[in-house]
C-alpha cells in the first residue's frame, strides 16, 4: 500500500484547523406545520436548512434569523450526527442573528473559539465552515476581500462594516462560521452576492465584534436593548425626494429622552401648513446623512449614556444633550 505523499506546512495547518473547529459547528433544519383543510390534520412541512455554531457549555447555538424565520421546528445535527430538537431563545432580525438551545450533555457541546473583527486586514486568509446544499461539515477557504462593507437583511435594515470575502459561501452555509488562520472565530456568514443563488466569488460575513454584544444580549433578555432616542423618523424616501439630509423627525414619544430633551417633530401651524422640526444631522462627532446613520450610530451606546444630538432647526445647528432610554 502506497504511502500518503508528504503534506506540506499549510495543508497540514488547514486539515488541524478543519479538526478542531468542525466539533463546534452544527446543521440546522427547519420545518412548519400545516393543517389540512378538510381532515384538521396537522403535517410537518421541512421548511429549510442552514449552519450554526456551539457558542457555550450551555447549549446555545448561534446562526442567522434568516435560517429559522417563520419555522415552528428546529432541529440541531451535531457533528456527532446526533440531533436535537431546539428552542429559539431570542433573534435579532436586524442583525439577521437568532439563538437556539438545546438540551444536551455538556461533554458534547464544544464551544467556538472567540476572536476579533477590530483588527482584521484586507488580504488574510480565512475559513468557513457550513452545511452549503445539505451536505455537512464542508470547508472552503479564502481571503478577506475587503472591510466595512453595508448590507441589508430581508427585512431592509442595513449591517454596517461587514467582512466580505471570497472564500465560497453557498446557500446552507447561513449561520456557519468564519474563522481566521488561529480557528478562531471572527464573523457569522450571512450572505452572499448572486445573481444565480450560488456562490459567485463575494460572500459576506457579521464580524464578530458586533455578534459578541448581539448574543449577550439575545441569552439574556430574547432581544437586543438597543438604546432608543424615543422618536419617529419620516420615511428616508420622502426624505430623499425632498433633497433633505440628515433624519427628520415626525413624531416624539411622551416622555421619552427625546421629548425630555426638547426635540421638536413636524407640526402644523395655524394656517394648517405643516412645518418641518428637528433634523438630526450628527450624533457626538459622526455625521447624520440617513435613517440608518442614525440608528446604526445608536448601537454603539448602551441605555443611559449621554450623547451631544446635533440637529437642524430653522436651519440653525443646534447641540442638545439627550440620556439615552432603554428600548421598549
Amino acid at each position: 500500500m502506497a504511502s500518503r505523499r508528504q503534506l506540506n506546512p499549510e495543508e497540514t495547518a488547514t486539515i488541524s484547523l478543519f479538526e478542531a473547529a468542525a466539533p463546534s459547528v452544527a446543521f440546522i433544519n427547519t420545518s412548519t406545520y400545516r393543517q389540512d383543510y378538510w381532515t384538521r390534520d396537522i403535517t410537518e412541512i421541512p421548511q429549510g436548512s442552514g449552519s450554526g455554531f456551539v457558542w457555550d457549555k450551555e447549549g446555545h447555538i448561534v446562526t442567522n434569523f434568516h435560517v429559522i424565520q417563520d419555522a415552528d421546528k428546529a432541529i440541531v445535527t451535531l457533528s456527532d450526527q446526533s440531533t436535537w430538537e431546539a428552542d429559539l431563545v431570542g433573534y435579532a432580525s436586524e442583525k439577521d442573528l437568532a439563538i437556539l438551545r438545546i438540551k444536551v450533555p455538556k461533554d458534547k457541546l464544544v464551544p467556538i473559539p472567540i476572536g476579533t473583527s477590530a483588527d482584521l486586514m484586507v488580504g488574510q486568509s480565512v475559513y468557513a465552515i457550513g452545511n452549503p446544499f445539505g451536505l455537512d461539515q464542508t470547508l472552503t477557504t479564502g481571503i478577506i476581500s475587503a472591510l466595512g462593507r453595508e448590507i441589508k437583511t430581508r427585512s431592509g435594515t442595513p449591517i454596517r462594516d461587514v467582512i466580505q470575502t471570497d472564500a465560497a459561501i453557498n446557500p446552507g452555509n447561513s449561520g456557519g462560521p468564519l474563522l481566521d488562520s488561529q480557528g478562531s472565530l471572527i464573523g457569522v456568514n450571512t450572505a452572499i452576492y448572486s445573481p444565480s443563488g450560488a456562490f459567485a466569488g463575494i460572500g459576506f460575513s457579521i464580524p464578530v465584534d458586533q455578534v459578541n454584544w448581539v448574543v449577550s444580549d439575545l441569552i439574556k433578555y430574547g432581544r437586543v436593548k438597543r438604546p432608543t432616542l424615543g422618536v419617529e423618523l419620516l420615511p428616508q424616501s420622502t426624505v430623499s425626494r425632498a433633497g433633505i439630509e440628515g433624519a427628520v423627525v415626525s413624531n416624539v414619544q411622551s416622555g421619552s429622552a427625546a421629548a425630555k430633551a426638547g426635540i421638536l417633530p413636524i407640526k402644523r401651524n395655524n394656517r394648517g401648513e405643516i412645518v418641518i422640526g428637528d433634523i438630526i444631522v450628527g450624533l457626538n462627532d459622526e455625521k447624520v446623512k440617513t435613517n440608518s446613520d442614525l440608528l446604526l450610530s445608536l448601537e454603539k451606546y448602551k441605555p443611559g449614556d449621554a450623547i451631544d444630538l446635533i440637529i437642524m432647526r430653522a436651519d440653525k445647528a443646534t447641540t442638545v444633550k439627550v440620556v439615552l432610554d432603554p428600548s421598549r
